[in-house]
């Protein structure tokens, strides 16, 4: 080879390198395109930039790739979002939030509902995060349209919903008869209709939910075929109907087979002031007393975990029943939950009559019940209904209000229940304090335990909690229930309500307070 060739090699070689380096020290233009901005200024014919943003959230959806964050300008965007395009495992999920510590909010104020429609409304889609909006004032007069401030529906994985506040859904259809039909509306629905593909994988998480017009509906609601979900840290209050409900066998999935809510966990949530009392759905009368919306329901759910969720001045705390004749509420854990001041009841099982499904194979264990059945109508602190097979009821406090029950249970259809070494107490003493069980009532601790054949490890004393007034249910150093509890399978290696290690081994501390 000549100088003059390897001369010219060389200077190319160099050009090569010195570009080389430039480029590897400027953004490449792929990732100059995964970040977006939309403003109510702006114009959808523009570039998305910061500085030249789009107009509208569905011009965003319908554009960009996998791996995409859109961020919204402060301000209040009149508009519904449907998502279809899906983020990918690889390159990441698509991303809506606002930009920096800006307020954006989506107002459904005058905008159309469709059946069961969201302001945002996920379809088929997978790899979606929704963070940090506000969304309101999405609402009906008409009948069986609902409303919904987020709704993920059809197949579809690896969706985040995340520190989002929802409130004003309403359905304000009008009285026909004397309930309301075809009135409903969600906070937040996610709807498994198809089969075998189902929704999985989906975080629900630090949501605040409020102030929601729900008629027959739920503010939270997972239903038919979708497994793998957390439902955790979100502050539900001031809803006209059920908080969190979990939910099979309504036919929402075209295949029996995979039309049941499974493999979930509701973690770490705060539920009050939930009540049916002022829902027109239940009866004109208002309030109506119905008492019938659950803060947390597993209605035909199963393998499902109720844990370290805080709930009071609701209806019911939290209940695992099936409305289904034939159908079962099955392996679901309620353990280490600080459940008071609801007013029917703290938890409830089994079919709320002889029409109804059954609860099977759950686990009721480590929770605080304290002074549920405001009402006094005598329901208890847990509340055992129709059809109650094989569960386990151990290491719960429960202290009963002014009607001194503690257990209520009026059915006979009850078999393999094991309930023990749980601690009582009641304001009138061991004496005055009441259980029912299989509809025979039993006056007194010693009568309970020695007739009915539960409880043969329990124990009937004052907890000494630290100070319930002040909503403090941790046990005094001095506790009767400090290592009087047995490491059932189902509690060993959990956490308690502060998120400490529960012991491996017996004898663990009854209550929700490790």
């Amino acid at each position: 080879m000549q100088k003059s060739q390897i001369y010219r090699l060389l200077r190319l070689g160099c050009v090569l390198c010195i570009g080389l380096l430039i480029s590897c020290s400027q953004p490449s233009a792929e990732a100059a395109t995964n970040t977006y901005y939309v403003s109510p200024t702006g114009k959808d014919s523009q570039k998305g930039t910061i500085t030249s943003p789009w107009k509208t959230l569905q011009h965003a959806a319908d554009t960009v790739p996998a791996g995409s964050t859109v961020y919204l300008r402060e301000g209040v965007y009149k508009q519904q979002l449907a998502i279809t395009r899906s983020g990918s495992a690889s390159k990441g999920n698509i991303t809506f939030t606002p930009y920096s510590s800006e307020k954006a909010v989506l107002d459904g104020t005058g905008q159309a509902v469709d059946g069961l429609q969201g302001m945002i409304d996920i379809q088929n889609a997978s790899y979606i995060t929704i963070k940090g909006l506000e969304i309101r004032n999405y609402t009906t007069t008409h009948a069986d349209e609902v409303p919904t401030g987020i709704s993920i529906q059809g197949a579809g994985s690896h969706i985040q919903i995340t520190g989002n506040k929802i409130h004003d859904i309403k359905s304000t259809v009008s009285l026909s008869g004397n309930h309301a039909t075809g009135r409903d509306a969600h906070g937040i629905a996610v709807y498994g209709n198809k089969a075998p593909e189902s929704l999985h994988d989906i975080t629900i998480d630090h949501n605040e939910l409020y102030n929601l017009v729900l008629g027959s509906s739920e503010s939270l609601v997972v239903n038919g075929n979708v497994e793998k979900f957390t439902i955790s840290h979100n502050r539900l209050h001031d809803n006209d109907n059920i908080g969190i409900d979990v939910i099979g066998y309504e036919g929402i999935a075209p295949n029996v087979k995979y039309d049941v809510a499974r493999q979930g966990v509701i973690k770490g949530n705060t539920i009050y002031n939930i009540s049916s009392n002022r829902n027109p759905f239940y009866g004109k009368k208002i309030p109506n007393n119905s008492n019938s919306a659950g803060a947390i329901y597993v209605d035909g759910g199963k393998d499902t975990v109720i844990e370290q969720n805080k709930v009071y001045n609701n209806d019911i705390g939290i209940e695992i029943a099936s409305e289904h004749a034939g159908k079962s509420t099955d392996n679901i854990t309620v353990r280490s939950n600080i459940i008071f001041s609801n007013r029917l009841t703290g938890i409830a099982m089994g079919g709320y009559d002889t029409e109804r499904g059954s609860t099977i194979n759950s686990h009721i264990m480590n929770n605080t019940l304290y002074k549920n059945d405001t009402l006094n109508r005598g329901n208890g602190q847990l509340y055992v209904q129709y059809d109650t097979r094989n569960n386990v009821i151990k290491n719960n406090i429960m202290v009963a209000g002014a009607s001194n029950v503690l257990i209520y249970n009026e059915y006979t259809k009850n078999s393999g229940n094991i309930i023990d070494y749980n601690l009582y107490d009641a304001p009138d003493g061991s004496a005055e304090a009441t259980w029912i069980w299989k509809n025979k009532e039993y006056a007194g601790f010693p009568d309970y335990r020695k007739r009915s054949g539960n409880d043969a490890h329990s124990l009937f004393a004052n907890p000494k909690l630290i100070d319930p007034a002040k909503q403090n249910f941790h046990v005094q150093q001095s506790s009767p229930a400090i290592h009087q509890g047995i490491a059932d399978p189902s509690i060993v290696g959990t956490l308690d309500i502060d998120g400490q290690l529960r012991k491996s081994h017996s004898p663990i501390t009854i209550g929700a307070d490790q």
